[in-house]
């Protein structure tokens, strides 16, 4: 019998947080569940009291983390998986989009994901295992009109991450980065997609992204708890996958773009490749 593990989960009080956190439970793992508003998760801990306790944090707050992470650890005595999912979208063109919007954005996919792993990497290195989930998207490896900023914060994390992969596998610890296509995880639902102000001039470009995403909610394909299943699955593997897209259109999506990626490599190849100095 497997020892029980103990997840930190943010954005645990909806779509893909809550799935996580709930698959956990099914597992007999305890969840510490982590959301700017806990009173979401209310009927979770009364309902398993024992194996999930929620923290009211807002990741942005990066002052607050290590000392969440050292309370955890001092109570649970260690921390399995960090499962850094908190997030929301955003719609508008690059030149729609104020500095204020994309800074917030980075906030929130990025520095409080970086300031989370950093705060549970020494506890992990302590224990020689660990597993940090990065919920990115298939916008962390394509991105398209009217999603810029959110797609720069996506790829911003991948980045991280890749290169975190390779640091702490020395250490036993695990890194998945996870892109999700379109799952009915309320990312779309009312009061949850952030847009800039609208422009006429990308009414054309833009206009498409905005309506899809302002009357996609409860119309995507993807399944949550489906998706919690194989981020568990992933990460109970022999040889975890560096990344995991989620979802028939996350894949599609994801191989046409290494297709198109590797056809403008190739159709330039020659040009490209004689940049070096003469002789060297």
């Amino acid at each position: 019998m497997s020892i029980p593990q103990i997840w930190l989960v943010t954005g645990a009080s909806s779509g893909f947080g809550r799935a996580i956190a709930e698959a956990a439970i099914a597992a007999g793992d305890t969840v510490v569940a982590v959301a700017r508003r806990t009173t979401a998760l209310d009927d979770l801990v009364a309902a398993h009291p024992d194996q999930l306790e929620a923290i009211a944090l807002d990741v942005t707050d990066t002052a607050r983390i290590d000392a969440v992470v050292a309370d955890v650890v001092a109570r649970h005595g260690r921390i399995d998986v960090l499962v850094n999912n908190a997030g929301r979208t955003h719609v508008g063109a690059v030149e729609e989009t104020t500095d204020a919007e994309l800074r917030g954005l980075f906030d929130l996919h990025v520095f409080g994901p970086a300031a989370l792993t950093r705060a549970v990497l020494p506890h992990m290195r302590a224990q020689r295992s660990g597993a940090i989930v990065m919920m990115s998207s298939v916008g962390g490896q394509l991105s398209f009109a009217g999603f810029s900023a959110y797609s720069a914060t996506k790829f911003a994390l991948e980045g991280l991450s890749e290169a975190l992969a390779e640091e702490v596998e020395p250490f036993g610890i695990k890194v998945l980065i996870v892109e999700p296509g379109a799952f009915r995880t309320g990312l779309f639902g009312p009061g949850a997609a952030a847009f800039s102000a609208e422009s006429d001039l990308y009414a054309d470009t833009v206009g498409p992204t905005r309506r899809m995403v302002d009357g996609g909610n409860g119309t995507q394909p993807g399944d949550p708890a489906k998706a919690a299943t194989a981020i568990r699955a992933a990460l109970a593997a022999d040889k975890p996958p560096l990344r995991l897209p989620l979802g028939a259109d996350s894949v599609d999506a994801v191989l046409a773009h290494l297709d198109a990626v590797r056809g403008d490599v190739l159709a330039w190849e020659s040009i490209t490749r004689a940049t070096d100095f003469d002789g060297t």
